[in-house]
């Protein structure tokens, strides 16, 4: 079908990626930073044109058929009547919007009442608690606004040439607020609640529709936003499961229907392809390391795993609960981190270090089993971020998660699934392709691990754990159903050390 590109405009900067457009073979690339702060919380989104416009300078998309763009999540665009922004930009790290995220709540009867309309609760990140921050903070500038688009919408509309018509895909839609992913509809009345009018929003587009096409006769897919970029870009599909590591953790899978969750510990969105993307999210994962390794001296991320592996599984018994910044799931937003089992032995640096990478990844197993319980099968994880090239996440991860952990190379994967949908778009156009498929491209490189022998050695290290857990946080985790072995369960995150004989499987 010729070539295609794909662009994916991060908070700091613009990927482009150039692809064959049958087997998504990479023939080029470009890259610009933003020429902003990317701790900026107000952004003239003409900033995300420049750097789009010097990312694919020099001939870079001579040749291109058709674009996808995926971009940051949860920024707001609001706009005048005349489609001018009516302020700057509000993106995903401003964290103004907390109070506002939580009248919210209160507004509409609870968390229950939240995840009955779209499947998620109000996080100061989503545009629709941005709405309501601008509704209480900046009144005249919320009177004024008569639509609003997130970035990658923005991005669509500007390629197109800013036509009456605006459109999204499904994915950057359920990060809104105010779109469920479970009836694929607007709740218009939630805008409101939150903006105090009526304002329009864009036309929700199919996976494999087209949004559009230039003057000039290039194709623009629907986009959507980050998250669902990269999975598309990976090709994670039902059974698979991606685990980030940032900062904070993530773990998400793809499946066939939304899940409303009363806890409120799953996010509903929607996938790239026509699916649904459960997400729950953890407040701590590399930050638990990064603080263990300043305690210890260690100069760096890869010290404290060097140090960790001189430990042994179990970490001699000590137990770090890695709630250092409050935690999300479990709901425990005021809580602090825990370190238990001290004993004259284990006060060791390594075993500290060991036990800060078995607690990062038994809280992301605790997530996983949040989907579990829900009947998300998970049968091979993706391990993502710098991270999962640490030595003591790699010997750890696979029996600690309970499945085949693959680590992909290194890529611009969001880049690489903004240009799959572009693809799917043209081939859809040219009844190449069916709406309900999308091209399969090369898979991703990826780096095998599998639980093998110490499969046993992590879950006893998770039930170590959840017996921890459980004593400090008792009913912090509603009851999981214990699962076969097929699914990687370890029979529900409450099991104590007794269950598994623990002491003869640590020593």
């Amino acid at each position: 079908m010729g070539i295609v590109a794909g662009l994916d405009s991060s908070s700091a900067f613009t990927r482009i990626v150039v692809c064959d457009a049958d087997t998504g073979t990479v023939v080029r690339q470009g890259y610009a930073q933003h020429p902003v702060d990317p701790k900026a919380t107000d952004i003239d989104p003409q900033m995300w044109l420049l750097s789009l416009g010097e990312a694919a300078a020099g001939g870079l998309l001579e040749g291109v058929q058709a674009i996808g763009v995926s971009a940051q999540q949860h920024g707001l665009v609001a706009l005048d009547q005349q489609g001018a922004p009516v302020r700057p930009a509000l993106v995903g790290n401003d964290r103004r919007a907390q109070i506002a995220a939580a009248d919210l709540v209160d507004a509409l009867g609870g968390q229950q009442a939240w995840v009955e309309a779209v499947g998620s609760v109000p996080q100061a990140a989503l545009p629709v608690s941005k709405l309501r921050w601008l509704a209480r903070a900046e009144p005249e500038a919320a009177q004024r606004v008569a639509a609003v688009l997130q970035p990658h919408d923005w991005l669509v509309w500007q390629l197109l040439g800013r036509p009456a018509r605006r459109t999204t895909d499904r994915g950057a839609a359920s990060g809104t607020g105010y779109w469920s992913a479970a009836t694929g509809g607007y709740r218009h009345d939630l805008v409101e609640l939150a903006l105090g009018h009526h304002c329009e929003l864009p036309e929700v587009l199919g996976p494999a529709e087209a949004a559009g096409t230039t003057p000039e006769g290039l194709l623009i897919s629907a986009g959507t936003g980050e998250t669902m970029a990269a999975a598309f870009g990976l090709g994670v599909g039902p059974g698979d499961a991606v685990v980030s590591l940032g900062a904070s953790g993530s773990v998400m899978a793809v499946h066939h229907e939304a899940l409303a969750d009363p806890s409120g510990m799953i996010t509903s969105y929607a996938d790239a392809g026509g699916m649904q993307l459960p997400v729950v999210h953890t407040s701590n994962a590399v930050r638990a390391l990064r603080g263990t390794a300043e305690m210890l001296g260690a100069e760096d991320l890869g010290a404290l795993s060097d140090l960790a592996m001189k430990s042994t599984p179990g970490a001699s018994g000590l137990v770090l609960l890695p709630y250092l910044e409050g935690e999300r799931t479990p709901r425990l937003p005021h809580t602090a981190g825990t370190l238990s089992g001290l004993r004259r032995e284990s006060m060791r640096p390594e075993h500290l270090a060991r036990a800060a990478f078995e607690g990062m990844l038994c809280s992301l197993a605790d997530a996983m089993d949040v989907l579990r319980g829900r009947g998300v099968q998970v049968r091979r994880v993706f391990l993502l971020g710098a991270s999962a090239d640490l030595p003591a996440v790699r010997a750890a991860a696979p029996g600690i998660l309970g499945a085949q952990v693959v680590v992909p190379q290194p890529a611009d994967y969001a880049a690489l699934g903004a240009a799959r949908q572009a693809a799917w778009a043209l081939g859809v156009e040219r009844g190449a392709l069916s709406p309900a498929s999308p091209p399969v491209w090369q898979p991703p490189a990826l780096e095998v691990l599998e639980p093998g022998e110490e499969a046993a050695v992590g879950t006893a290290v998770r039930q170590q754990y959840g017996a921890t857990r459980d004593q400090f946080y008792p009913g912090a985790f509603p009851p999981v159903p214990a699962l076969p072995p097929a699914h990687g369960g370890y029979g529900g995150p409450g099991a104590g050390p007794a269950d598994l004989g623990l002491g003869g499987i640590l020593g």
